[in-house]
């Protein structure tokens, strides 16, 4: 047992270790967006169930004797792919086809080690029962034992390897420790076959049992896979509106892995009159939190709380239905065939097809749909009707909430980086019709149709971004670089003779700008539109001498880590000319972003301006905003009319800052 143990454990460990370190290291390749965590949970979870279709390929068409020597030799040729370090020629192609992109990185990275990390699982069960079934074998733990690495695995990433290490660095002592697997793998093999040679091998007692119904199959593909869309469509929410990090990524995760542990170890845990009164607070608890203007601490909290009970119920519910040893290995195959299906559903057929993100009501009522379709043999007529009207109920409640999200707007469109809408509404203070373009719940850009050469929202002259451009000199021409399109209202302060290069990563952005806003058609300035992502275009073109360089590019509420980071800052500054103005924007609903300028402003030995307008400024076109300018110390000295009474930003003491293989949510959550 403590062999089998070890190996399980290890490659659990392994498995869900090397999930946050590839997505941290190629997540400034696309974008630094929410969606390439998604596709990482759905390359893993395709991996996943290859992995086990492989296993029950082997259990049910290899001898008990051959199994150990055909994986021994898999697991030994798979030694030549290390290390798993990313090849960085995969950002050429990053923008172009930015999913195909996602999923061959990651194929050609870590595709074959992560393939026979996957397999261990089951098929140690399946060797563990064959070998000590005489002795009351209970292969079910050793999946409650993975799960439970995994869940050590995704929690020490950001608190202990994370602060640690480099990527690079990171990714080197995974590759060692998967040789390590692979070694005491090989020797769990060898004991099979010794196990297997003895005189207490017992196999024949696992062929009684009747194979599962296909009825049964889906409902067991039904739980996994509702438990795999909630967890990814809620995970989106919470990446994409306050920041694509590893811990957003892995705190979810570690609660589905958890009710895992919890559920395949003793299904005493799953108390089920318990969870399934819980199931209802669930609901309401999402609907509050997706709806209301929560903090972070306690949006995080109940989104995460909500993913522990359906996770609960979905794979209690599963346990219950777990079939005998002899099919053990269908049972994980339909399992990782479920998950599988939930992550390509949100991944890449959602984006394709949705315009709004219906992916996640349709989660939560499949699973209210199979929560009663489990108790539904069980119920007696009047419990019935009432469970089919509850149903029928939250149906209507999830297709109101589906449909506020795209009815009433102009136009909706979604594509791999985010869902943008256009809204068309009246001003209140009577300014007359106003036209919006909105990500998420963000405003990321407002244009008065009776005032279209007005600049609005975060742009207008009282802004700290307005200042910095009204700072600038007026004698000569001025070349401009704005990182993030948005409705394209900087283009308002662009002048006769002046340059504005526009960065924006998003094509449909770029044409909802031009097709509903008139901004970049009335600026008198020549704007150069530059398609990609705002950092590696800047860090592939010549030096540009800015004037001023203005940061903008949100996605949701947060602003993508990797164009935070000291490397960042070092990149802009290559394109500023030597009084040139960087302008960052950091108006954020969760997180004080102030820190991460000032420990920016001192690696670069510049002065952080910080320039606020704060609600109740009486001006009907300005929204609350606040933005940092960096000036050299001489400038600071002599600050021009329009930025001064500006805050001088002062690093915090301890405050660790931002690089590309270090971030810190904790530190700066309002």
């Amino acid at each position: 047992m403590p062999l089998f143990a070890a190996t399980v454990f290890l490659s659990a460990f392994l498995l869900f270790q090397i999930q946050p370190i590839v997505a941290k290291m190629i997540l400034p390749w696309f974008g630094g967006s929410s969606s390439v965590w998604t596709l990482c949970m759905v390359f893993f979870q395709v991996e996943l169930l290859l992995g086990y279709a492989y296993v029950h390929w082997v259990h049910e068409k290899l001898s008990p004797r051959r199994q150990p020597w055909v994986h021994g030799a898999l697991l030994l040729l798979s030694l030549a792919t290390l290390p798993v370090v990313a090849d960085p020629s995969w950002k050429l192609d990053a923008q172009a086809h930015p999913t195909w992109s996602v999923l061959g990185v990651l194929a050609t990275t870590v595709g074959v080690p992560y393939l026979l990390l996957s397999t261990t699982g089951p098929l140690m069960q399946a060797w563990y029962a064959r070998a000590f079934l005489a002795h009351g074998a209970q292969p079910y733990r050793l999946y409650a034992l993975s799960n439970l690495a995994s869940m050590l695995a995704l929690l020490s990433y950001p608190v202990l390897v994370e602060p640690a290490l480099a990527v690079t660095p990171q990714a080197w002592v995974w590759s060692a420790g998967y040789a390590l697997f692979v070694l005491v793998c090989v020797a769990t093999a060898g004991y099979t076959v010794r196990r297997q040679n003895g005189a207490e091998a017992h196999a024949a007692p696992l062929e009684d049992a009747p194979r599962p119904g296909w009825r049964e199959c889906l409902l067991w593909v039904g739980l996994a896979a509702t438990a795999s869309t909630l967890l990814l469509a809620i995970t989106r929410h919470l990446t994409q509106d306050v920041a694509p990090v590893p811990f957003l990524w892995v705190l979810p995760l570690a609660l589905y892995l958890l009710s895992f542990i919890l559920c395949f170890d003793a299904p005493r845990y799953y108390v089920r009159p318990f969870f399934l009164s819980l199931l209802p607070l669930a609901f309401v608890a999402l609907d509050v939190a997706m709806n209301q203007g929560l903090d972070v601490p306690m949006l995080v909290a109940l989104l995460c709380a909500a993913v522990f009970v359906f996770c609960m119920v979905c794979h209690g519910e599963l346990v219950r239905r777990r079939p005998p040893l002899r099919h053990l290995t269908l049972f994980y195959l339909m399992l990782s065939v479920g998950g599988a299906l939930g992550g390509l559903f949100v991944g890449l057929v959602a984006p394709a097809v949705f315009s709004a993100y219906f992916e996640l009501p349709l989660g939560l009522f499949l699973c209210a749909l199979l929560v009663v379709r489990v108790l539904w043999p069980g119920l007696r007529a009047r419990w019935r009707a009432a469970l089919l009207l509850a149903l029928l109920l939250y149906g209507a409640r999830l297709a109101s909430l589906s449909l506020d999200d795209v009815r009433g707007y102009t136009e909706v469109v979604r594509n791999f980086y985010s869902q943008t809408r256009i809204e068309q509404s009246v001003d209140e203070d009577g300014l007359g019709p106003v036209r919006k373009m909105v990500h998420g719940s963000i405003t990321h850009g407002e244009q008065y149709l009776n005032h279209p050469r007005r600049a609005t929202a975060y742009y207008c002259e009282r802004t700290g971004i307005g200042r910095a451009l009204l700072s600038l000199p007026t004698d000569r021409p001025r070349k401009l670089g704005v990182v993030g399109l948005g409705a394209g209202t900087l283009a308002v302060y662009g002048r006769a003779g002046d340059e504005m290069r526009l960065y924006e990563i998003n094509d449909q952005v770029l044409d909802l700008a031009r097709r509903h806003f008139s901004f970049l058609a009335d600026s008198a300035a020549r704007t150069v539109p530059v398609l990609g992502d705002g950092r590696l275009m800047l860090e592939h073109e010549t030096p540009q001498a800015f004037d001023l360089l203005a940061m903008d590019a949100f996605s949701g509420d947060s602003i993508p880590t990797h164009l935070l980071t000291l490397e960042a800052f070092q990149a802009y500054q290559r394109h500023m000319k030597p009084d040139g103005l960087l302008a960052v924007h950091i108006t954020n609903t969760y997180l004080d972003l102030r820190p991460v300028m000032a420990s920016a402003a001192q690696d670069m030995g510049k002065v952080a301006l910080l320039l606020e307008l704060p609600s109740g400024h009486g001006d009907p076109f300005c929204r609350r905003s606040s933005w940092v300018v960096f000036v050299n110390p001489t400038q600071a000295a002599h600050l021009p009319p329009a930025l001064q009474g500006a805050q001088v930003l002062q690093p915090r003491p301890g405050f660790r800052p931002w690089t590309d293989t270090f971030s810190n949510l904790f530190d700066i959550l309002i």
